[in-house]
């Protein structure tokens, strides 16, 4: 029988992780710094595509590091401690994105295909070209999507990340950003419109 996302337990914790908790616990200083260096790029990579800019996601994992040496004592050890970390750079980023003022993007309705009175699409959808690339036109794709992420007013970009690239459930992502699932949802599609229409003129036929 196949599980739904919201029945998929957590991953358990790895077989280094209890030894690597118990010396934190202790305030080993050594753990933590082995703990820092170890996992930085991999969580510091979920912080640049949060806030969009390295000196935010830096910021931002900084205050994810220290809530979590403050965290520690709570945590049961039952999930790996790089899931945990994870949360925690996700929240944290969040809190920085509720406070700041950021730059203004585009308003959705800015960037959403336009339909006419019948209710169809103002312009056909152009054909994207598929099939296997060359290793230097995948990074220029990955490199064109990061760009129109950014691109995407923040609310909607936010809930497109969650979802689709750090895999959180609807439910995850809703709890998270303090909305009913339904928002989320809505949010969501409403945002995957909008970046398949900035990224339609770099995907068409013959533009890369």
């Amino acid at each position: 029988m196949q599980m739904t996302a919201n029945e998929i337990p957590p991953p358990v914790a790895e077989p280094g992780d209890a030894a690597l908790l118990a010396r934190l616990k202790r305030g080993d200083a050594a753990a933590f710094e082995s703990l820092v260096r170890d996992l930085s790029p991999r969580l510091f990579a979920v912080a640049r595509r949060m806030m969009g800019n390295d000196q935010d996601a830096s910021d931002a994992l900084q205050d994810a590091f220290v809530s979590a040496f403050k965290a520690l004592g709570d945590f049961d050890g039952r999930s790996r401690l790089s899931t945990w970390l994870h949360r925690i750079v996700v929240n944290a980023c969040l809190m920085r994105l509720r406070s700041e003022k950021r730059r203004q993007r585009r308003t959705i309705e800015e960037i959403l295909p336009r339909f006419v009175a019948d209710g169809h699409a103002a312009k056909s959808a152009s054909a994207w070209e598929s099939g296997p690339a060359a290793a230097p036109v995948r990074e220029e794709l990955r490199r064109a999507v990061r760009e129109k992420i950014d691109e995407l007013p923040e609310a909607y970009r936010t809930v497109l990340i969650l979802r689709d690239i750090e895999q959180m459930t609807t439910e995850q992502a809703a709890a998270a950003l303090g909305e009913s699932e339904s928002a989320v949802k809505t949010r969501l599609h409403r945002a995957r419109l909008a970046l398949r229409e900035l990224l339609d003129p770099v995907m068409s036929r013959g533009s890369l």
